[in-house]
């Protein structure tokens, strides 16, 4: 067993980690523990239970994903150079919102009501983030928000499976779309 005290970061990033490897079954105290090399007791010492760690976890990846979509809209760039950014943000990187760990998240939303309204919040603001854009590039149908980011996630569940990059083809979706409509 490890003498470093773990701080809940640790057992979050643990957390992800064990997702994306064993889907929710791996979520639990003691595999946890196994898997950092420590005892249940310093899980139990950060977290009142499992599913108080559950939600640490997906507070962090909310909080991920407000970060990941200011991102994708700041800067010196144009309407449409931020619409491609914004259209691209589950497939965009490593982060928490990241390519592997966005399907992998929405597999455990199936089967889990606090994870399915987290994934839920977290769609609404990017809905509302991509109908916002497009309307910044003088696009008002909500259903290209939706064709846009359904292609983002199927893009990621891609990505996950044979590990290309996808942000060339969603590119390129939002660039039919700007010129469909130009």
């Amino acid at each position: 067993m490890t003498a470093t005290r773990l701080s809940p970061d640790l057992w979050i990033a643990a957390g992800f980690d064990a997702l994306l490897e064993q889907g929710p079954a791996g979520l639990k105290a003691e595999p946890l523990a196994r898997r950092l090399r420590t005892t249940k007791g310093s899980f139990y010492w950060h977290f009142k239970d499992v599913p108080a760690f559950h939600a640490a976890m997906l507070s962090q990846w909310e909080r991920q994903a407000l970060t990941d979509v200011e991102t994708a809209l700041s800067g010196d760039t144009t309407p449409a150079q931020k619409l491609r950014h914004l259209s691209q943000i589950a497939t965009n990187g490593e982060s928490l919102s990241g390519m592997s760990l966005e399907p992998a998240i929405r597999a455990w939303a199936h089967d889990n009501a606090a994870v399915a309204e987290a994934v839920a919040r977290v769609d609404h603001l990017r809905l509302t983030q991509l109908n916002a854009e497009l309307a910044e590039n003088g696009l008002s149908n909500p259903e290209l928000a939706r064709i846009l980011y359904a292609a983002n996630l199927g893009m990621a569940e891609l990505s996950r499976r044979d590990g290309s990059v996808n942000d060339g083809a969603l590119g390129t979706l939002v660039d039919l779309i700007l010129a469909l409509y130009d």
